[in-house]
C-alpha cells in the first residue's frame, strides 16, 4: 500500500508524560503487560555483604571447613569405611547452636525421600531389562550412611573427645553443640562411618562402581563419599534442602588431607596433589610422570600393556595414597586395576598444571587421543573468558558415570564399541562431556554458586562456555546447545517453568537448566551487548566471585554494572517467564511526499488512472448500449471533451507558488524529494521482547541489514511501527535473517508472506504376514516340508 502525505509549517508541542512500570496487567493500555518492568523488587535488597553493583560488599563473609580423612575402599564387598576429622570455622557474624552435615548417600536408602517420592516410570507398552533392573535394585539396595559415632575433636592436640548429639533427617544430619559456636571461632568434630557403594550401571548415580565380568574387575568413581558440612550463607542461612538426586550441591571451601587405602594393584586418581608418590608409584611411572610435565603431547604414565597385565593380579596387600588439596569445596577419587594413565603438563599463566586421564582398555583408542587434549583445551578457553585455572591438576576419568564434576577431577562415560570403532556422536560426545565437566571447575567449583537452589547458575553458565570452547575446537563443531535456532522447539513447546525455578521443580531439566540459559547468554553476547561488552562484564563477574558464593542477583547486577546496560527486560523475559520469541511482520506501507504542485499532482493522478486495471463489472459494462448515446439532449458540458476533472486552474498555480515563495531553500529541497518513506509494522506474538533485526531487499538486488534496539518496544510491547527512509524501492523484508533471536515461527518473518515448505515422505504400505505364513517361512528356513509339519510324529515331538 502506498500513501502520500503533505508537508506543512506547524508549531510542535512536546508533552512529557510521567509513568511507572507495573508487573500486573494494565487494562487501560493496549500493551497489557510492562515488559520493561524493573526487577529490583524481585531481587534481594543490597547490603554491606552484597552490593547493588553485584560485587561482594565490605562485610561479605563465607564459612570454611577443613577436612582430614582416612578412608578404606573394600573391593571384596564394594564398601567404604572412613574417619572424617572436620575443622569448622564460623566466619559469620552469627553464633551457631548446631551444624548441618550432608549425608548424600542416604538418598539410596529404600525408605529415603529420593526413592519414595519418585514418580511412577512409564511401564507400558514396554520397558527395557536395564530399566527394570534399576527399579528392582533401588527397592532393596542397602544404601545410605552407617554413622558409627560423632565426637568432638581437638585438631591441634589430635585428641578425640566426648560424643556429640546428632539427629539424622533423610540426607541431612544435625550436630547439636553444647554451647553456641561464637563468630570467629572454630570447632572440630570427627565422624566414623561406612556405607555400601552403589552399582552405578544399575542405579543411576553421581558416583559408584562398574563391574567388568570378563576380567572380574571394578572401576570405582567415588563421590559424595564423606559427611560434608552444609553451607551456611548470608542469603538463606543453612542450605539444608534434601538431596533428591537432581539439585546438586553448595559447599564450603577448605583444605583437604586425604589418605585412601585400596588394594595395592589399584591405581588411584583424586582431587589434589599426590604427596607420597615414592610409596605408591612404580619407579618407571614416577620417571614418566616427571617427563610428562614438559611433554608436547600426552604420554602414558601407566601404559595399556601395563594396565592389561595389572588386571588379573590379586593380593591381600594394600597401599595408602595420600593427597593434599587446598581451597576446594569438595573431594572425589577413582580407583581401579584397569586404569591406563596418561598425562601432559601445560603452562597456565606461569603455573604448571598436570592434565591427566585415567581409563580402561575398553576406552581405547578414543581416550588416549582426545581426553587429555580436551582437558587442556578447556583450561585454555575457560581461562580466556574467566580467569587462569588456579589448581595444580585437572583429571578426566572413564567409568560408569556419564558426566559428573568435582574439584580437579571429573567422571566421563563415552567409550568406543568393543571392536574399537566409534560413531561420530560418540567422539564428539566424549570431547563435549570432558569440556563440560572440566569446565565445572570454574562454575561452580571456584565460582561457588548454590546448585541445590539454582541449577542454571552452574549448568547454564558452564554450557554457554562449553559452546564457546567447542567452537574453538574445530570448524562446524556439532554443538548440541548454544545456537539460538536449536532452542526453538523447546521455546515453542509447553510444559515449561521459568529458569529461575528451584532445581527440583524444573520441568524438562536439560532444556531449562542447560540449553535455555546458555542460549540466552549467547544471544546476550552476540546480539544485545556485543562480544566486547559482554566478555568484559562476564569476566568481571568471574573475577568478583572467584572463591566466593554468588547468587542470581549478583550475576544480573554485575552484568548490568560492568556493561553499562539496563538488562532488566532481558532477565525478566528469559529467566523469570516462559514467554518465547516470535516476532512477525504484520504490514508494510509506503508513503511519499505530496509535492503540492497542482500540475505535477494532476499528471500523477492521470497516470495512476491510466495504469489502473478496470474492474470486472466496468469491463463488461463497456459493451452495454448507453442511453446518453442514443437519446438526444442528455449530454452537457460534463460529457464534452472540454471537461477535464484533473485540469489545473490558474488560481491553484498561484496558491502553490505563494506557498513555495514562503519556504526557505532547505524546505524547498524537502518538497522536491522523491524519497520513499516505508512504515513496517511488527507484532510481538510470543511475548518476549527482543531487538528487531530486519533485512530490506531492494529492486536493484541490493540489501541492507538493520538492528533496531529492543527499546522500540517500551511504549507498546505488542505492536510497533518502524520508519525506513530510502531512495530505493523495497521488494521484500525478512526478520532475523541470520537466525540469532531464537524466533520460533519463521513463516511470519517475511513480507510479502512467503510459503515455508515442509516435507513429507512416500512409503509403501506392505501387507504383514499372518501367523500361518510366518510358520510356513520358519519351516522353510528349518528345512521342514509341509507334509512333515502336519505329521503326527512332528506333533508328538513338539
Amino acid at each position: 500500500m502506498m500513501l502520500r502525505f503533505s508537508l506543512a509549517l506547524a508549531c510542535v508541542v512536546t508533552f512529557t508524560s510521567i509513568g511507572w512500570a507495573q508487573p500486573l496487567a494494565n487494562p487501560k493500555h493496549s500493551d497489557r503487560a510492562d515488559r520493561f518492568y524493573q526487577i529490583d523488587q524481585w531481587l534481594p535488597t543490597p547490603n554491606s555483604a552484597r552490593t547493588a553493583s553485584g560485587a561482594p560488599g565490605p562485610q561479605y563473609w563465607q564459612q570454611r571447613a577443613d577436612y582430614d580423612i582416612d578412608v578404606t575402599l573394600d573391593d571384596a564387598n564394594q564398601k567404604i569405611s572412613g574417619t572424617a576429622r572436620i575443622q569448622y570455622h564460623n566466619l559469620s557474624p552469627h553464633p551457631l547452636s548446631y551444624i548441618w552435615v550432608q549425608l548424600d548417600q542416604n538418598r539410596f536408602r529404600p525408605d529415603g525421600d529420593s526413592v519414595t517420592s519418585a514418580p511412577a516410570p512409564s511401564l507400558a507398552p514396554k520397558i527395557t531389562f536395564d530399566a527394570m533392573s534399576s527399579i528392582l535394585a533401588s527397592m532393596v539396595f542397602d544404601g545410605g550412611y552407617k554413622i558409627e559415632s560423632v565426637k568432638s575433636f581437638d585438631a591441634k592436640k589430635s585428641v578425640v573427645g566426648d560424643a556429640m548429639k546428632f539427629t539424622i533427617h533423610q540426607t541431612m544430619m544435625r550436630i547439636d553443640l553444647d554451647k553456641p559456636l561464637a563468630p570467629g571461632k572454630s570447632l572440630g568434630f570427627v565422624i566414623d562411618y561406612q556405607y555400601n557403594i552403589v552399582d552405578a550401571k544399575v542405579i543411576r548415580a553421581r558416583g559408584g562402581y562398574e563391574f567388568f565380568e570378563k576380567d572380574d574387575n571394578y572401576i570405582y568413581e567415588i563421590s559424595q563419599w564423606y559427611p560434608r558440612v552444609a553451607a551456611y550463607t548470608d542469603y538463606s542461612g543453612w542450605q539444608h534442602k534434601q538431596f533428591l538426586g537432581r539439585g546438586e550441591f553448595t559447599l564450603e571451601l577448605g583444605d583437604y588431607d586425604v589418605r585412601i587405602t585400596a588394594p595395592s594393584e589399584m591405581v588411584v586418581a583424586a582431587t589434589g596433589v599426590l604427596k607420597n608418590a615414592d610409596d605408591v608409584l612404580k619407579p618407571e611411572w614416577k620417571e614418566r610422570l616427571a617427563e610428562a610435565t614438559s611433554a608436547k603431547k600426552p604420554m602414558f604414565i601407566v601404559t595399556p600393556d601395563e594396565a592389561k597385565t595389572n588386571e588379573p593380579i590379586r593380593t591381600k596387600k594394600t597401599k595408602t595414597w595420600e593427597f593434599r588439596a587446598d581451597n576446594v569445596r569438595d573431594f572425589a577419587f577413582a580407583a581401579s586395576r584397569k586404569f591406563i594413565w596418561d598425562a601432559m603438563g601445560v603452562d597456565v599463566q606461569g603455573q604448571k598444571v598436570m592434565a591427566m586421564s585415567y581409563y580402561p582398555g575398553e576406552a581405547e583408542p578414543l581416550w588416549s587421543q582426545y581426553s587429555t587434549e580436551a582437558i587442556i583445551h578447556t583450561l585454555d578457553i575457560y581461562g580466556k573468558y574467566s580467569f587462569a585455572y588456579p589448581y595444580p591438576v585437572a583429571i578426566s576419568v572413564n567409568g560408569p558415570v556419564y558426566g559428573m564434576e568435582y574439584p580437579m577431577i571429573c567422571f566421563n562415560g563415552p567409550r568406543p564399541e568393543e571392536d574399537g570403532t566409534y560413531t561420530k556422536d560418540t567422539k564428539y560426545g566424549l570431547i563435549s562431556v570432558i569440556i563440560h565437566e572440566v569446565g565445572h571447575n570454574f562454575y561452580p567449583m571456584i565460582i561457588n554458586s548454590d546448585e541445590r537452589q539454582w541449577t542454571w547458575m552452574d549448568e547454564g553458565l558452564n554450557t554457554f562456555l562449553q559452546y564457546l570452547a567447542e567452537q574453538e575446537w574445530e570448524t562446524d563443531y556439532p554443538s548440541r546447545r548454544g545456537d539460538p535456532e536449536k532452542i526453538v522447539p523447546y521455546m515453542r513447546g509447553g510444559n515449561q517453568r521459568p529458569i529461575m525455578s528451584g532445581s527440583e521443580e524444573i520441568l524438562q531439566f536439560g532444556n531449562n537448566a542447560y540449553s535455555k540459559p546458555a542460549t540466552a547468554l549467547n544471544i546476550l553476547r552476540e546480539t544485545i551487548l556485543g562480544r566486547e561488552q559482554f566478555d568484559f562484564a562476564f569476566a568481571e563477574y568471574a573475577r568478583r566471585w572467584k572463591f566466593k558464593r554468588p547468587t542470581p542477583s549478583d550475576f544480573f547486577r554485575t552484568m548490568e554494572d560492568a556493561s553499562g546496560t539496563d538488562l532488566d527486560w532481558f532477565w525478566r523475559g528469559w529467566f523469570y517467564s516462559t514467554d518465547h520469541v516470535d516476532l512477525a511482520i504484520e504490514d508494510l506501507k509506503l508513503f511519499q511526499v505530496d509535492s503540492g504542485d497542482p500540475d505535477v499532482e494532476a499528471e500523477r493522478k492521470r497516470k495512476e488512472k491510466d495504469d489502473k486495471e478496470p474492474t470486472l463489472s466496468k469491463e463488461r459494462n463497456e459493451a452495454l448500449r448507453k442511453r446518453i448515446e442514443w437519446q438526444a439532449g442528455l449530454k452537457d458540458f460534463y460529457n464534452s471533451e472540454d471537461y477535464d476533472p484533473l485540469a489545473v486552474d490558474e488560481a491553484a498555480r498561484k496558491s502553490f507558488q505563494k506557498f513555495v515563495d514562503g519556504l526557505n531553500e532547505k524546505e524547498r529541497a524537502m518538497l522536491r524529494r522523491s524519497t520513499n518513506f516505508y512504515v513496517a509494522t511488527f507484532k510481538n506474538v510470543g511475548g518476549l521482547v527482543m531487538p528487531i533485526i530486519v533485512r530490506l531487499h531492494y529492486t536493484d538486488n541490493t540489501s541492507e541489514l538493520f538492528t533496531i534496539p529492543v527499546d522500540i518496544w517500551r511504549g507498546n510491547g505488542d505492536r510497533v511501527g518502524k520508519l525506513f527512509v530510502t531512495d530505493k524501492e523495497i521488494t521484500r523484508i525478512e526478520l532475523d535473517p541470520r537466525r540469532e533471536l531464537a524466533d520460533t515461527e519463521v513463516s511470519n518473518n517475511h513480507w510479502p508472506p512467503r510459503i515455508v515448505p515442509s516435507r513429507f515422505k512416500l512409503y509403501k504400505d506392505e501387507k504383514k504376514k499372518n501367523p500361518m505364513q510366518k510358520l510356513r517361512d520358519k519351516n522353510k528356513d528349518d528345512g521342514v516340508t509341509d507334509s512333515d509339519s502336519n505329521s503326527e510324529d512332528t506333533k508328538d515331538e513338539e
